[in-house]
C-alpha cells in the first residue's frame, strides 16, 4: 500500500529559492546563477524542482542567500523523504529482530554481585 501526503509535500528548495527570492525582488534565474557561479541551466533545474541540492550548493546558496547550510539540505531531505514515501511501498519489509541481551546496567550489577 502506498500512502499519499499530498497535504504534507515539504517545498523543494527551488521552489522556495522562486517564491521568497526571485519573485519578490525580481531577480532573474541568471542573476542568481551568475552570483552562485553555475550555469542557467542548473539554475533552472534547481528552481524548477528538476535537481536538488549539494552540500556544495547548499554552503554558495548560504553565502549568497542566506540561511545557514544546513538548512538547505534539511529542505532538501525532508522533499526528498517524502517523494520516497509517495513511491515506495513498504508493506514487504520486515524489522529485523534482534536477540535479547542483558543492558550495560544489569552487567554492572551481575558483576557487582560477585
Amino acid at each position: 500500500m502506498i500512502r499519499s501526503f499530498k497535504h504534507n509535500n515539504p517545498m523543494h528548495p527551488g521552489a522556495f529559492i522562486k517564491r521568497v527570492y526571485l519573485e519578490p525582488f525580481d531577480i532573474g534565474a541568471k542573476e542568481l546563477a551568475d552570483k552562485l557561479q553555475i550555469s542557467e541551466s542548473m539554475m533552472s533545474r534547481i528552481i524548477n524542482g528538476k535537481g536538488g541540492l549539494t552540500p556544495a550548493m547548499a554552503l554558495k546558496l548560504s553565502k549568497v542567500l542566506g540561511r545557514s547550510p544546513e538548512s538547505w539540505l534539511l529542505m532538501q531531505d525532508n522533499h526528498n523523504l517524502w517523494a520516497a514515501r509517495q513511491e515506495l511501498d513498504l508493506s514487504a519489509f520486515k524489522a529485523l529482530e534482534f536477540a535479547q541481551t542483558p543492558s550495560f546496567s544489569q552487567e554492572l550489577r551481575q558483576k557487582k554481585a560477585f
